[in-house]
């Protein structure tokens, strides 16, 4: 009985798949970069000759009124003399294997001989159903999805020299995942962008995480990261400047929230660790913490977040996710937009805030209240 494979195992090793007696592929998961890179090594694979693939390779999209005998007729034509094997390849195809499962079940059972493949792209394919289990014996299952405990900063260095030609160190693909999280589409347009800036005689050296900074990410994403940076080194008013300009060019305010979350737990996570009672888990300095709670290992992504959780201290950074908690829960309801999702963001830019030097004298008020 066939094993699933995985997409992220399959595109970064040299072995062929095992197509040759297929009748049927299967490729299930929610990743679309993923999906995108196994049909194009399927098409290469079934259709090595480009002049082939106009009649070979033919897509349908699963979720329109999709006859089922036309994909079955379209896999069913055997070539005369020609050597691609001929592929019916079905998107978004959920709907598709509910209407044509015992179609399905039945090509599963069989050897393909010299007829063509059909191959479906679904977003679940659970493996207790009887389809799954026929696919399984004769035909391929891949998931598409990312893994849970994949080690993505490993996968990242092993696709950069295999498909842009670039060596990458460890520090630089953290730096990639903790800038671009999981989009693993969004990575790899950064990798081309960094291969193209890469002259031809730098590329069998690691590029260091500096490198990523000046070709990551669209200018929106830029000045997201920089509010970020701003809101942890405790500048609300820079934070807040940069967060207006992200608002007025549509950005949306769950998303930005999201962006903010992903630094401030790795610094809780932190200040969490630093308070445990020694020889209980604690690590034995700052940094270290900084490193179990997922911080890239890189001088200046590792500076900022010592600066950024000395500025808050530890009561205010432990106390990190009950503010992001009520950030989530005012995006969620009555401030999900406008000047509401605005202000949201804003106090949790000032509760982060500078605070005063100790011994500081606090600057006196005016009769009406207000400052000189």
């Amino acid at each position: 009985m066939a094993e699933a494979l995985s997409a992220l195992d399959i595109l970064t090793t040299s072995s062929a798949l095992p197509l040759d007696s297929a009748a049927l592929v299967v490729l299930h998961g929610d990743e679309p970069f993923l999906v995108r890179e196994m049909l194009a090594l399927l098409r290469d694979a079934l259709c090595p000759d480009e002049a082939d693939r106009a009649w070979a390779w033919r897509e349908f999209a699963g979720d329109d009124e999709l006859d089922p005998r036309d994909v079955f007729d379209e896999a069913a034509t055997v070539p005369m003399f020609a050597t691609a094997t001929r592929a019916a390849v079905v998107r978004t195809a959920d709907l598709f294997v509910t209407a044509a499962r015992e179609r399905l079940e039945s090509l599963a059972t069989t050897q393909r001989g010299r007829r063509g493949i059909v191959i479906l792209d679904v977003k679940t394919f659970p493996a207790t159903t009887r389809l799954a289990k026929a696919v399984a014996k004769t035909g391929l299952v891949i998931e598409t999805s990312i893994p849970k405990g994949a080690n993505l900063p490993a996968w990242i260095r092993k696709w950069a020299p295999a498909r842009h030609g670039i060596q990458l160190a460890v520090p630089t693909a953290q730096r990639l995942l903790e800038r671009l999280g999981s989009e693993l589409g969004q990575i790899d347009q950064a990798l081309a962008r960094l291969a193209a800036a890469t002259p031809a005689a730098a590329r069998t050296q690691p590029l260091g995480p500096e490198a990523v900074e000046a070709f990551v990410g669209s200018p929106q994403e830029r000045t997201a990261w920089e509010m970020i940076d701003a809101a942890t080194a405790g500048d609300a008013a820079a934070a807040i400047r940069q967060l207006a300009e992200l608002l007025a060019t549509g950005e949306n305010p769950i998303g930005i929230a999201a962006q903010i979350a992903a630094v401030l737990r790795r610094l809780s996570t932190a200040a969490r660790l630093l308070a445990l009672p020694a020889g209980q888990g604690r690590p034995p300095g700052v940094e270290q913490a900084l490193k179990e709670a997922g911080v890239a290992a890189w001088p200046k992504a590792m500076a900022q977040a010592k600066a950024g959780l000395a500025q808050l201290g530890p009561r205010r950074a432990r106390h990190l996710p009950v503010w992001l908690f009520d950030l989530d829960l005012a995006l969620k309801g009555d401030a999900s937009r406008g000047l509401r999702a605005r202000l949201a963001l804003e106090r949790l830019f000032c509760k982060m805030g500078r605070t005063a030097e100790p011994g500081a004298k606090p600057t006196p008020r005016t009769a009406s209240g207000a400052r000189p």
